[in-house]
C-alpha cells in the first residue's frame, strides 16, 4: 500500500484536480510517472500487481491501468471515477484482458454522478474489460456488501 503524495487540507491526493473526479493531466502523469517509478523498485515487470483504489484513488489506480493495461493483473474502482479527459488513452478495447471490478453507491453525493455513469458504462461495455460490478444504495463509503464482493473478486484473481 502506498499513500497519495501530494497533501491537501488534512490528507492526501494522488493529484491536482480541476474539481472532484477531474484530474489536472500534467498533475496526473507526473504523479503516475512517481508510481511506477516507485513501483519498478517493489515488484518489477512480470511480477503480478493489482491496484485497488477508492474515490480519489480509484481515478488513480485507472489512469495507471489506461495508460498500460498490460502491467497489471487487475483492477479495483471503488466508488470512484476513471480520470476522463485527462490525457490517458480511454478507445474501445483498451482493457479487453484486464480484470476490473467497480463498486459504486447510488447514493454518492461525492463523485458527480455523470463520472460515476460514464465510468460504469465504460468499463462494463466500451472497454471490453472482462468486469465484475457491485451496485449498492449507499453512499460514498465501501459497504460490507461491496467489500465481501471484492475480497471475493481478489480472492479468485490471486488463485487463477
Amino acid at each position: 500500500m502506498r499513500r497519495a503524495p501530494i497533501a491537501e487540507g488534512g490528507g492526501f491526493a494522488w493529484f491536482a484536480n480541476r474539481g472532484i473526479g477531474r484530474p489536472v493531466a500534467e498533475s496526473l502523469a507526473e504523479t503516475m510517472a512517481w508510481f511506477r517509478t516507485w513501483l519498478d523498485g517493489v515488484a518489477p515487470t512480470g511480477r503480478a500487481v493489482m491496484l485497488v483504489g477508492f474515490s480519489g484513488g480509484a481515478a488513480f489506480a485507472g489512469g495507471l491501468v489506461l495508460d498500460d493495461p498490460g502491467r497489471y493483473a487487475g483492477a479495483a474502482i471503488l466508488y470512484g471515477t476513471l480520470p476522463f479527459d485527462a490525457g490517458v488513452p480511454v478507445e474501445a478495447g483498451r482493457l479487453a484482458r484486464l480484470p476490473v471490478f467497480v463498486a459504486q453507491g447510488d447514493a454518492d453525493q461525492v463523485i458527480p454522478a455523470e463520472l460515476l455513469a460514464r465510468t460504469w458504462d465504460y468499463l462494463l461495455g466500451e472497454s471490453a474489460a472482462p468486469a465484475t460490478a457491485h451496485r449498492d444504495a449507499g453512499g460514498h463509503r465501501l459497504t460490507p456488501a461491496a467489500a465481501s464482493g471484492l475480497h471475493d473478486w481478489l480472492a479468485n484473481r490471486c488463485t487463477s
